[in-house]
């Protein structure tokens, strides 16, 4: 915690002075136009990825980077991604999966979860992911959770959509949905081209969307 606080104190120090103009202008108004949709693993931190500053994205981490569907109980994603859409006014949004994600991780090895109820009863958003990785085939564990990984991205895009203020953005074209992984090792990212339902590389298809 000791390097925490004197993080802290570095910025304060030594940061917050040279963006003083910035924090002014942005103590009374945000105007994010992207939400970023993240895991919560320590290593995956999306203002990093993106070089975004402050004001730049409104961000929800959780883990497995999971978007429950609409529904009549509403937790505290459905209301941030109401917010960022209906109020905030945000053009994008992006759904992130990564690398060696334990969330995933504990799906494809049926991990038993009994001794954390909330985790599983949280990961089951991630069921439609779960049933189709296990009706395929696969050359490895490795390989299981590469594609579990890319189809919970899949999922929670598809879960996203049955939000109501999501769906008019989309029928209206203000808004474009993005389905991305990020390999933690290699940092490399991988996004969904919903052209042919398949993952590339983002730096060769900048312009690609889910």
């Amino acid at each position: 915690m000791r390097n925490v606080i004197e993080g802290f104190l570095r910025f304060q120090q030594e940061e917050f002075p040279k963006r003083a103009a910035l924090f002014k202008r942005l103590a009374s108004n945000q105007t994010p136009q992207v939400l970023f949709i993240a895991c919560s693993d320590s290593r995956v931190v999306p203002e990093l990825l993106t070089q975004r500053g402050p004001g730049d994205l409104f961000v929800i981490r959780n883990a497995g980077n999971i978007v429950p569907s609409h529904g009549a109980s509403p937790g505290g994603v459905s209301a941030s991604v109401e917010y960022a859409v209906t109020s905030l006014g945000v053009r994008d949004i992006v759904i992130c999966g990564h690398s060696d994600c334990g969330a995933m991780s504990a799906i494809a090895a049926c991990t038993c979860l009994d001794h954390m109820p909330a985790v599983a009863n949280w990961l089951r958003y991630a069921d439609a992911a779960k049933v189709i990785n296990a009706a395929q085939t696969h050359a490895s564990p490795a390989h299981r959770l590469q594609a579990l990984t890319r189809q919970n991205v899949e999922a929670q895009l598809a879960n996203i959509k049955t939000h109501p203020c999501v769906a008019l953005a989309l029928q209206q074209g203000t808004l474009s949905l993005h389905g991305w992984v990020f390999d933690i090792e290699s940092g490399h990212i991988d996004a969904l081209d919903s052209r042919d339902n398949r993952f590339v590389s983002l730096a060769e298809h900048p312009e690609i969307h889910a």
